[in-house]
């Protein structure tokens, strides 16, 4: 009688397990908008994600990767988007006052959907509101973004390294230039300038 031949699975490698990551997020990203689409609740893509889409509407090569799931919604709309979570096995929970939507199986906030309340200030001294949800552009099927102009106005009253980052990423495919600095308040028309003149503009 043969020797019954063991299969032992190999390890994934480093780029291997890399790969895994980035397709364990655009499964969460997929699942989240199919499920919010199909419940019809409105909902757009902000945060590194839009940056990644809007960068792609340039040059596909240039887009930088993000672990992160960021979704703007009405706060009107949570019960809806609750629901819609669930069917996808996801549950909605607070974390330092944080909306978000955990996947029952896994709840760990480094792999959480992170939401954003439409037309309401991201943090208390916010010089803008957030964009409203029915001003998003679906730049693919199934894929909306806030508009340009309301991403890079986030992104610059969130003023992180990472939010900078993100807005040289869109600067550097040519998205934005000065004459974005008119329709924006000083403070960040300035952040603006700077970030401009840094990329040699």
């Amino acid at each position: 009688m043969p020797d019954a031949t063991v299969s032992i699975p190999s390890t994934p490698t480093p780029w291997q397990r890399y790969q895994m990551a980035l397709d364990d997020v655009t499964d969460r990203l997929e699942r989240i908008t199919g499920a919010l689409t199909t419940a019809g609740v409105p909902h757009a893509l902000v945060g590194g994600q839009a940056v990644a889409l809007w960068v792609a509407t340039r040059d596909p090569a240039a887009v930088r990767t993000t672990k992160d799931v960021d979704l703007l919604i009405r706060k009107a709309d949570l019960p809806a988007a609750k629901k819609a979570a669930r069917s996808i096995g996801m549950e909605y929970c607070e974390i330092l006052g944080v909306g978000m939507f955990l996947e029952s199986s896994d709840p760990n906030p480094c792999k959480a959907v992170k939401l954003l309340w439409a037309a309401e200030r991201v943090r208390a001294d916010d010089a803008l509101l957030s964009p409203r949800v029915d001003s998003c552009i679906e730049l693919e099927p199934g894929k909306s973004a806030v508009p340009l102009a309301d991403l890079v106005t986030m992104k610059l009253m969130a003023n992180r390294d990472q939010d900078r980052v993100h807005l040289w990423d869109i600067i550097d495919v040519e998205l934005v230039d000065r004459s974005m600095q008119a329709h924006l308040p000083a403070e960040l028309a300035l952040r603006l300038d700077d970030l401009l003149t840094d990329a040699g503009l």
